[in-house]
């Protein structure tokens, strides 16, 4: 692996463009349309991640990697969906892999956008406040940026069982109060992100974390305040608790 940084910051205006890879299946969700597609208050999940992204003023591209053979769906379904006017949208066929996916996803900006976000499209209720902090931290300097929540539970280190459902070893008790939960929008410079895809390789399924990529070339990476409404819809209860969510966001302020 290359030591070399990334070459000096160019002068580009402060734009900015949001990532959302939702090539995955969502197979933890069972059967039935990738996991972005999922209809969540009669909306795909990907249409309310979509929107979450343009709900802040500073991002004026989507960027929406989807499924190899699904593109053209992908975009029949925003052609369908009011977005705000200000946000440009676009569609690009993805990977075999999430890290695939963002690399793909980072290839269709256009040359003027200086300020990434990578957002996961099974994070559809993320607040605005939430990705606005992170679009700020990004051009206050920082290369990298993370939301992230501090953790109610206590957390053990064990070694994995040689059989599912034997008891696990517990190796160590990290420290709960240096612990936090990580969400998305992660936010980046461009020239960080795009060193990290070129010099990270790809082993097995992918890096499944774009900030970790950052740490690995030793770039510093600094949390914002995450919020409990970005939590990711994996499996069917949080499909339960997303609907709930949702249906006091529209009860409350008519979302």
């Amino acid at each position: 692996m290359s030591s070399t940084p990334p070459p000096p910051d160019r002068p580009r205006p402060l734009r900015t463009a949001a990532v959302i890879p939702a090539a995955g299946r969502g197979i933890r969700l069972g059967p039935g349309a990738p996991k972005a597609l999922r209809v969540l208050g009669g909306t795909p999940m990907l249409i309310h991640a979509v929107r979450a992204m343009a709900a802040s003023r500073a991002v004026s591209l989507v960027v929406v990697v989807a499924p190899p053979d699904g593109a053209p769906e992908v975009k029949h379904l925003l052609d369908e969906h009011a977005l705000p006017e200000r946000t440009d949208y676009l569609v690009v066929p993805g990977g075999d892999t999430r890290q695939e996916s963002v690399g793909l996803g980072l290839d269709a900006l256009p040359e003027d956008v200086s300020v990434v976000l990578v957002h996961d499209a099974a994070r559809p209720l993320v607040p605005v406040d939430t990705v606005d902090a992170v679009v700020e931290a990004v051009r206050n300097g920082a290369p990298a940026v993370v939301p992230a929540l501090p953790l109610a539970d206590t957390v053990k280190e064990v070694e994995p069982a040689a059989v599912a459902g034997e008891p696990e070893p517990v190796l160590s008790t990290p420290v709960r109060a240096r612990l936090r939960a990580v969400q998305t929008p992660q936010g980046f410079d461009r020239d960080t992100l795009v060193w990290a895809h070129a010099e990270v390789a790809l082993d097995g399924e992918g890096a499944t974390d774009d900030a970790g990529m950052v740490e690995r070339l030793g770039k510093p990476v600094v949390v914002v305040p995450g919020h409990e409404e970005a939590f990711k819809v994996t499996r069917p209860l949080d499909l339960v608790l997303a609907e709930a969510v949702l249906a006091r966001r529209r009860a409350n302020d008519g979302f």
